[in-house]
């Protein structure tokens, strides 16, 4: 009765869980334009994909993704073979003890005629499916703690996760060695099967079992005549035959049977086999209860992210679809650390110690944003950092073997925080180059306001007015400024400069301008002279300095071997770092 019961209950906790989980995918959102689009506007543009995918040419591709992908794990087989063989031992191992195993009288007793679980090849196959996932949940604790994976961070989930699948494995076995030795399962079986057997009968079976099942009795010790042996035999062959093949073929079972051999009656006198029967039927329905809310979740939501960006492609599908896939995804990170291992600026997490630089670590971020908790000022920023410090590169997409589109989540995020209105300096450098690449989808006010926010606020570090008007009165500055732009002999090289105007001629930010000087305020040479004179409300207002390439192209064509670009990135790192102590004095916020 607590056995059925606590089954049920478990059950309607999965099943509550998954409800949930597939409701926060049509619910959740990534991304300003996920804004605007209804639940169940994304209900009806998901079905509606399904349904034209399942009658088109794409099926196949759904096909060949599902069994290459998701059943085979063929990507995760070329990014790292010792990842793949543990995913594989465990994710088969488990799926056939649960259909093979635990759901025995819906699969196994369908499928064969005369199923019995103590027979072979079934007890050999239960050993064979538990030594799977065991090796498997080996693997991962060394790659976790032993093998020290660059960038590959261990967090809760990922310990829990392991955890139960250790205790259920671990407490199926020691229950099977238990109930291998145990005296009073073979009294059981006697009265079951055996009823009708006389004394010398019994005596005989008793002994045959001991010899040949590894039942641990009080009574019958070995060695036994040929006689005994023979009638036990006899006896067995007739009543239990059919029901019991020697327990030998579970290798690991019998294995754990023989370690217990020495305390067996002990244990059996203690109930330990009833015990152990507990914790394992526990374990398995607290971890089938706990799944959709554990990283283990990722078993369903990573087939299915595997198909969909199979078959999914971001110009020609719906908007509300892609919102949907990016709150899907999340849920089908497993969190291998694969896409931390290929990070271009991994780094930079040795220096800047944000965890959301590495790209396996920002998922739990993004989870947080998508369901819309309240986050403070400090972790906003924190995230925002991290979704900045990115080349996109697409290293992390290309090598998810859980097929997410890594790229487009840090994309949607950005515009999500920047929307917010908190000065993020790396709008301004060359992290922003992809965004400026990808201005089509964006909408131009947001896109432009970013810049105008870290500009104001850069501004305001400085303590400089904005100039918009050249004959507005000037500050002349602060000596600290020039002093830390004389630290370096590149910032030194501004006093060569005699204004021949040949980088600004080069410069292609300056080309791109019919009347360059109304737009950028300063040109490249004229920035170098007001350095020199520390106008810095011309410096650091000019959209030149915030607008540079990088190109080097001043630089390299300098007859006076002025380090122009040199000098237009230290003013800005600068400024930059005179603006972030600014805001975080203010506020109390470190940015």
């Amino acid at each position: 009765m607590f056995y059925r019961a606590s089954l049920y209950v478990a059950l309607a906790i999965f099943a509550l869980g998954l409800a949930y989980k597939v409701f926060t995918w049509f619910t959740y959102r990534i991304g300003a334009d996920a804004a605007g689009i209804s639940a169940a506007a994304r209900v009806g543009a998901a079905l509606q994909g399904m349904v034209r995918t399942l009658f088109s040419g794409k099926i196949v591709t759904l096909l060949r993704a599902f069994f290459l992908d998701a059943i085979l794990q063929v990507k995760a087989y070329r990014e790292d073979r010792l990842r793949w063989l543990m995913h594989t031992l465990i994710f088969f191992g488990f799926m056939l003890l649960l259909l093979f195993h635990a759901l025995e009288k819906y699969v196994s007793v369908p499928l064969f005629a005369e199923y019995q679980p103590t027979v072979n090849p079934f007890i050999f196959l239960r050993d064979l499916f538990g030594a799977m996932v065991i090796v498997g949940v080996g693997i991962a604790i060394y790659r976790r703690f032993f093998l020290k994976l660059s960038h590959l961070r261990t967090n809760s989930q990922d310990q829990y996760a392991i955890a139960i699948l250790a205790v259920i494995m671990l407490s199926g076995i020691l229950l099977h060695g238990a109930k291998i030795g145990s005296y009073t399962r073979y009294e059981e079986m006697v009265q079951e099967y055996a009823m009708n057997a006389d004394e010398e009968d019994l005596k005989g079976l008793e002994a045959y079992w001991v010899e040949y099942y590894g039942t641990v009795s009080p009574k019958a010790k070995g060695p036994f005549d040929a006689a005994t042996i023979e009638r036990g035999k006899l006896i067995h062959e007739m009543s239990c035959l059919q029901c019991h093949s020697r327990p030998q073929s579970a290798v690991l079972s019998y294995g754990t049977a023989l370690l217990m051999r020495p305390v067996a009656l002990a244990l059996d006198r203690a109930h330990v086999p009833t015990i152990l029967w507990y914790v394992h039927f526990l374990a398995c329905f607290i971890g089938l209860a706990y799944l959709p809310f554990s990283r283990m979740f990722h078993i369903f939501a990573t087939p299915v992210s595997l198909m969909a960006n199979a078959v999914m492609e971001k110009k020609t599908s719906a908007p509300a679809n892609i919102a949907t896939r990016q709150v899907m995804e999340l849920d089908a990170c497993t969190h291998c650390g694969t896409c931390s291992a290929r990070c271009s600026v991994g780094v930079v997490f040795e220096t800047i110690p944000n965890l959301n630089i590495l790209p396996s670590e920002k998922i739990g971020s993004l989870k947080a944003l998508a369901a819309g908790k309240e986050l403070s000022p400090q972790q906003l920023k924190t995230i925002l950092q991290g979704m900045y410090l990115c080349t996109n590169c697409y290293r992390c997409t290309v090598a998810c073997p859980s097929g997410i589109n890594l790229q487009d989540l840090w994309f949607s995020a950005r515009e999500t925080l920047l929307a917010r209105g908190y000065p993020e300096f790396l709008v301004l450098s060359p992290f922003s180059y992809y965004r400026g690449l990808a201005t089509e989808g964006l909408n131009g006010a947001r896109y432009a306001k970013a810049s105008e926010i870290a500009r104001d606020g850069i501004l305001a570090g400085v303590n400089v007015a904005v100039v918009r008007d050249l004959s507005s009165p000037l500050a002349l500055g602060d000596s600290a400024l020039k002093s830390k732009l004389e630290a370096s002999f590149q910032a030194q090289t501004f006093s060569q400069c005699y204004r021949c105007m040949t980088c600004s001629n080069a410069c292609p930010v300056v080309r791109n301008y019919r009347t360059p000087q109304a737009t950028l305020g300063l040109l490249p040479h004229q920035i170098m002279h007001a350095v020199g004179l520390r106008l810095w409300d011309l410096v650091f207002s000019a959209g030149m300095l915030w607008d540079c390439l990088g190109c080097y192209q001043c630089q390299e064509q300098c007859p006076q071997s002025v380090h122009v670009a040199d000098v237009l990135y230290e003013l800005k790192s600068v400024a930059i770092a005179r603006a972030r102590e600014k805001v975080s004095a203010e506020t109390g916020v470190k940015v």
